[in-house]
């Protein structure tokens, strides 16, 4: 992984306005704010051996924090191996789960309140269930995991295949 700023491209969200995602690849810090919603930040902690799969550099649960609004929230990204499943993140009473190659749905309480998509080029996307009931917090937790985690994932067919393979390679 390289070590730079990364700025994503702008967000317009259609509840919240303008969103902005910057991943600071050295600091190991992903900032998601804007204008309407909280400011949210994942951590890395200093010296955690880096994954080039995730953006944020690492899954594992004692290396990486988050804050919204300046105030700590349970994390607990899975280790992602054979199932979509196994790549979802649990951020407070938050769940973000891939449901399709790009795509993670995101829940509040087990109830579905959006989707997210990114696909590695710099661009988070969301679409929102129950506009009405959307909440400020929803969107900078659901932008800060879209971004720091990434979002979707192999089917189960393909993950197992590949780590078959890899057992030969």
């Amino acid at each position: 992984m390289s070590s730079h700023v990364f700025d994503y491209v702008p967000v317009d969200d259609p509840l919240f306005g303008r969103v902005d995602v910057r991943l600071d690849e050295k600091a190991g810090e992903l900032i998601v704010e804007g204008e309407a919603i909280p400011r949210a930040v994942v951590r890395r902690a200093e010296g955690t051996p880096l994954e080039s799969h995730v953006p944020i550099g690492t899954r594992d649960t004692t290396r990486v924090t988050v804050t919204v609004a300046g105030a700590a929230v349970p994390l607990i990204p899975a280790k992602g191996l054979l199932t979509r499943r196994s790549y979802r993140v649990d951020a407070g009473r938050y769940r973000l789960v891939p449901c399709a190659l790009g795509e993670s749905r995101l829940l509040l309480d087990r109830e579905r309140i959006g989707v997210f998509t990114s696909v590695g080029d710099g661009r988070v996307w969301s679409e929102w269930q129950d506009e009405g009931r959307r909440t400020p917090d929803d969107a900078a937790v659901g932008y800060a995991l879209a971004a720091a985690f990434g979002t979707g994932a192999e089917p189960m067919w393909k993950l197992s295949l590949d780590a078959a393979l890899s057992l030969f390679g």
